[in-house]
């Protein structure tokens, strides 16, 4: 049903994730990212409570295992879940319930966390984690890159509808909130959202940072 990834810039201190799946809306109950704090996904039978809940803990600064035992403890049908955590020192930890769909798997690397559900094959999650690892260059960009190579992998047993990119930089508000909630193709599509976005992001953190210095809106009625 799912597929996804989340990763951490050690360079930059962003953090991030991307995710695609056949159900619409994905990354509107999936997905969730807190800067300096840590990224959390959650899927397959979707309970969104456990992403804000597990930013939080994090934040306490609860270890991974302690946070994992947290969120088996808060639902009581955590067996139906897929969870992925990953803290702001780029370490993550990934379960999958005895009730996930079809084939699963998660994978762990340097810096990064995949997982997913109802694939294609098992090595989907390893794909995605070695392109990562591979990989330089903007948050974003690795991630939406990743997962492209987890597509290429072979993705999800059926077609996917939407997708996601999200990423937290220095600002408590998502500098990269983008989402394509239904679509053919919604991977090619958030490929061109990010292109369009990415040459103004910089210029969105200055406006709400730096206003007097912010660039022209390039609209009507701005002089």
């Amino acid at each position: 049903m799912t597929f996804s990834i989340a990763g951490f810039c050690a360079d930059t201190g962003m953090l991030g994730c991307a995710i695609s799946s056949s159900s619409i809306c994905v990354a509107s109950r999936c997905a969730f990212v807190k800067s300096a704090t840590g990224v959390a996904l959650t899927q397959n039978i979707t309970n969104p409570n456990l992403g804000p809940l597990a930013l939080s803990l994090l934040a306490e600064g609860q270890s991974l295992s302690r946070v994992m035992a947290s969120l088996a403890v808060a639902d009581s049908d955590v067996q139906w879940r897929q969870l992925g955590v990953l803290n702001n020192r780029g370490e993550g930890a990934t379960f999958s319930g005895a009730q996930a769909l079809g084939l699963h798997a998660t994978a762990e690397g340097k810096n990064c966390i995949a997982l997913g559900n109802l694939l294609a094959n098992t090595g989907v999650p390893a794909a995605m984690v070695n392109h990562f690892e591979n990989s330089t260059g903007h948050l974003a960009e690795r991630l939406l890159q990743a997962l492209e190579a987890g597509l290429a992998a072979g993705g999800e047993l059926g077609p996917v509808h939407s997708a996601g990119l999200l990423l937290c930089a220095e600002p408590e508000w998502p500098v990269v909130d983008l989402r394509v909630d239904w679509h053919d193709e919604p991977i090619h599509q958030l490929r061109a959202l990010w292109q369009n976005y990415q040459p103004q992001m910089a210029a969105y953190i200055t406006r709400a940072l730096d206003p007097a210095n912010a660039e022209s809106y390039g609209v009507p009625g701005d002089e």
